[in-house]
Order: C-alpha cells, then structure tokens, then sequence
C-alpha cells in the first residue's frame, strides 16, 4: 500500500481532505482516527501534524505526503516538493516597531528574531550574510515586541492587519511564498505516479469550466481565437449544415469574458458546466 501523511487539523487539513475525495480516494470518517485504509485504492492514510509530515516522510517511515513548503523548508527534512497543490497560500515577512531602528534587512544583524519557522528563517538571514539571535514561538509571534522578548519578527503575512495593529511596520524582502505541496521522501513506491495523476486532475477539474455553444460555421475560425481548449475545441455538426456545435475546456475565472465575446460574435445557447474530474 501507498503510504500517505494527511494534516489531521489547521488550514491544510479540511482542503486536503476534500482535495483526496474529489480524487477518489476514501478517508476516516472519524477525526479520532489516526490511520485510515484504503484497500480499493491500494493506500494508507496517516493522520498527523502538519508540522511532523516532511519528518515522517523524509525518514521514508511514509511514501509521500500533504504539508506546506514553509513546513517542509523548517524541518530540515530530506523529503522534498514533488508538486504544487495551489491552496493554503501565504507569504512570510519580517516586520518591526514602526519609526523604530529597524527598517532594513541588514539592521537584524545581532538583532532578536522572534518566529514559529526557525530554521526557515535562519537560513534565509545567513544565505544573505546576517546573524540574528531567533526567538522561537509557536504562535502570535506580533505580541513577541511588544513583551519584550524580541526586537523584530518573522511571520505569516496576509493583509498585514495583525502586525500593523501590534504597532509593527513590515520591511524588507518576501522571505517565502508558501503553499500547500505533496512531498515525496527517499522511496519510489509506484502507486505516487496513480496519485500524482490524479490530483492534477483534481486542480485542473478546480481551475477550468466546460463551455458549450452553437455557432455558424463561417465564425468558428474566430471563435477558436476566442477559446482554443487544451489542444483544440470539440466540433459536432447540426441538423443545420451551417450551424456547429462546440464543446471548449476555459479557465474558470474567464468564463464570463469568454461567454460574452461568443455570444457578440453571435453564439447561442451557451452554457457552462463544472469539471469534476480531468486527465490532460
């Protein structure tokens, strides 16, 4: 069986639940349960902190699992990134007291760092030549100025609402724009290729809408040039020989722009529909 490490709580987990549904797979039913199997489709799920996953899976004690990169950059681990899975996105700054001494990188030099990502970010500093002194906490790392326990911090940047309310200015450069990844350690179990398969289909079926539409012959050249497909759009013909049918594969967010022009180009009935599932 495939072995697979799953967020068992946090912003990863609930989506990566759904992300393993939507691909097929079954997953426990009970949030007590640690290990779930699924025997139709040959795999294992381990429940875990999604902060011990790159552990478990670089140990290769799992094959693959589900966790962010600024959780698998932290660990140290010897797992790596096998795929992007575009969601939990975030990106990690440093921030400091406004008007204060602190306002480029440079000045964190001897300086208290406090963060929940050590080693992220003392490997960040030290690549660009700078010895900080990291404070590590587990969380609401803004109060860490204010207590006195650090100079600056190092945290998880959305609006940037939290950090400005503790009276902290963000400067200096993106530490990480993290997101959620499937990580694979040091085996080569042949049932990662099945699951890689799918949950790209999983992100195309997310990201892309199937739109429908009958078109005069004589404009599908334009109505091609409007929305191509992923190789090219499926033609059915009418009753009417100088009528067409068309069938086209869009990204999600461009669908209502697309309706538009092919319906000013003098389209009819046309309809969009989700894509639950794909292999491209």
């Amino acid at each position: 069986m495939l072995r697979i490490a799953v967020p068992n709580k946090g912003s990863l987990s609930e989506i990566a639940a759904e992300m393993l549904a939507e691909a097929g797979y079954s997953g426990r039913r009970d949030s007590r349960k640690l290990v779930h199997a699924d025997v139709r489709n040959d795999v294992e799920f381990f429940y875990l902190r999604p902060r011990d996953i790159a552990t478990y899976v670089g140990s290769g004690a799992l094959d693959v699992g589900i966790t962010g990169r600024d959780l698998l950059l932290d660990s140290g681990s010897a797992a790596s990134e096998v795929e992007t899975l575009d969601f939990a996105d975030s990106t990690f700054r440093f921030a400091a007291p406004s008007g204060g001494d602190i306002s480029e990188l440079a000045h964190l030099a001897g300086k208290r760092v406090a963060t929940s990502y050590p080693t992220l970010v003392d490997n960040f500093l030290r690549e660009r030549g700078i010895i900080s002194s990291l404070v590590k906490l587990d969380g609401a790392v803004e109060s860490a100025v204010q207590l006195g326990v650090a100079d600056a911090v190092a945290d998880v940047v959305s609006t940037g609402a939290t950090l400005r309310a503790a009276g902290l200015d963000i400067f200096g450069p993106v530490i990480l724009e993290s997101t959620a990844v499937l990580i694979g350690g040091p085996t080569d179990h042949p049932g990662i290729d099945r699951l890689m398969r799918r949950l790209r289909g999983v992100l195309v079926a997310r990201k892309y809408v199937m739109v429908e539409y009958d078109l005069p012959h004589e404009k599908l050249e334009l109505a091609t040039q409007i929305a191509s497909g992923s190789e090219s759009p499926t033609v059915s013909p009418l009753k009417d020989p100088d009528w067409v049918a068309v069938r086209v594969m869009v990204c999600a967010d461009e669908a209502n722009d697309v309706m538009d022009q092919l319906y000013d180009l003098g389209a009819k009935a046309i309809i969009v529909t989700a894509i639950h599932a794909a292999r491209l």
